[in-house]
């Protein structure tokens, strides 16, 4: 027997996720949403699974404040962006990032110290010495010709910055890098993802059992003795925020480098303004956080019960798909939103998401994109693009938006 047909005057549900027409805009079907269906169903590309997409600001925070979601991965009807057969998701243990309180609390306050703002302060030095480093190499090669700014600068920095907060090897970045590439992914294959996140966790247990019998200073140390002092987690839990940390540590950021340097490249407007102004850095790092908004994965949730939002209810066991790139777009908060405007006051972005999962890292994200951007800016101020924009390759198949290479010249 054949399903009825859906009414003629309702719409299908598009397909998630959607992809930019324009490097410097969300895809275009977001305001449309936005305005008028803000709490929408869309259906997951990775699974033809249905999933609510909530597009509007106010809304997002809303949800995203709501005890009655959970960010468990595990749960049915969650929304998963890349392909996982049930039996394993199900036997993975969760990370961080996907657990609720008390267990999400807990791992959270064991954290906090390492991204504090006085933390972060402590650090600005050391990171600055590693940004000049790495400027100090790029003017080297370009003395032969154009430089890839992201192997050169964008991957580097915030990669050894991450490795001295964990106490990594550096000399390993290259197999830590590519099994967090296989992990994000969107069109990688199953066994490929499952390879990457095996060698990744093998990799990182070992790191953790040399260091529980011969610490040093860095964070996995910290870590090890914070729960020795106050046993509240295991060994294995101790393994999985240390990956956690070292994949998002350098990947979000290292995107966010890259695009950054050609969104004030090809504004020249906008680059003017913080090369006569130099103050307006922290609010130049949250405009562009806000205007490329360059994951909507991480916010995904799973209702626990039904829950009202947007005039549309939402049913217990129903997955949903905050967009904090829809929502960093919304006019009603951010006036005249694809505009480019170092000046505009966008500490309320949601680039990092909103409420008890919001990510905990952003401070260390916030102090390495001052740095690298205004270093950058000051010590090579002829700098441009070497190849045009239209032929940018653009990380349109994977979880987190970026750049894979971005030629540059001066």
């Amino acid at each position: 027997m054949t399903a009825p047909a859906e009414p003629a005057d309702q719409a299908a549900p598009p397909d998630f996720p959607m992809r930019r027409a324009c490097p410097f805009s969300p895809p275009a079907a977001y305001a449309e949403l936005r305005e008028t269906a803000p709490v929408s169903r869309a259906r997951l590309k990775v699974n033809g699974k249905p999933a609510w997409l909530v597009t509007r600001h106010d809304l997002y925070k809303k949800l995203l404040g709501d005890e009655r979601v959970s960010a468990n991965l595990k749960l049915p009807g969650y929304p998963l962006q890349v392909p996982v057969p049930e039996e394993i998701l199900q036997s993975v243990p969760l990370t961080f990032l996907s657990m609720d309180p008390p267990d999400h609390t807990v791992q959270r306050r064991m954290l906090a110290p390492e991204f504090s703002v006085r933390r972060m302060r402590e650090l600005r030095g050391r990171v600055r010495q590693i940004v000049n480093q790495q400027i100090d190499h790029m003017l080297e090669k370009g003395a032969d010709g154009p430089v890839d700014l992201v192997t050169a600068l964008a991957l580097p920095v915030p990669s050894l910055v991450i490795c001295e907060l964990l106490g990594v090897p550096y000399e390993d970045h290259g197999r830590f890098e590519e099994w967090a590439w296989a992990i994000m992914n969107h069109d990688i294959s199953e066994e490929d993802r499952g390879r990457a996140h095996y060698e990744l966790d093998r990799y990182v247990d070992g790191l953790v059992t040399a260091k529980e019998s011969e610490p040093g200073d860095d964070m996995i140390s910290r870590l090890i003795e914070f729960n020795r002092q106050t046993p509240a987690v295991e060994h294995s839990d101790i393994v999985s925020m240390s990956k956690l940390m070292l994949v998002t540590g350098h990947e979000t950021t290292a995107n966010m480098i890259a695009l950054g340097v050609l969104a004030l490249l090809e504004h020249p407007d906008q680059l003017a303004a913080v090369r006569a102004e130099p103050e307006l850095m922290p609010r130049a790092v949250e405009e562009l956080l806000r205007f490329f908004s360059i994951s909507d994965a991480g916010t995904a949730r799973v209702a626990l019960e039904d829950i009202e939002l947007g005039g549309v209810t939402i049913r217990a066991g129903e997955g949903i798909l905050p967009l904090n790139n829809a929502a960093n777009h919304d006019a009603r908060v951010f006036p005249d939103p694809d505009r480019l405007d170092v000046r505009r006051e966008a500490r309320s972005q949601l680039a990092f998401g909103y409420g008890v999962h919001q990510c905990i890292g952003q401070n260390l994200a916030r102090m390495e994109l001052e740095v690298v951007y205004s270093a950058l800016l000051e010590r090579i101020p002829t700098l441009r693009l070497a190849t045009p924009v239209e032929e940018l390759r653009f990380k349109d198949d994977a979880i987190v938006y970026g750049l894979y290479e971005l030629p540059v010249t001066w």
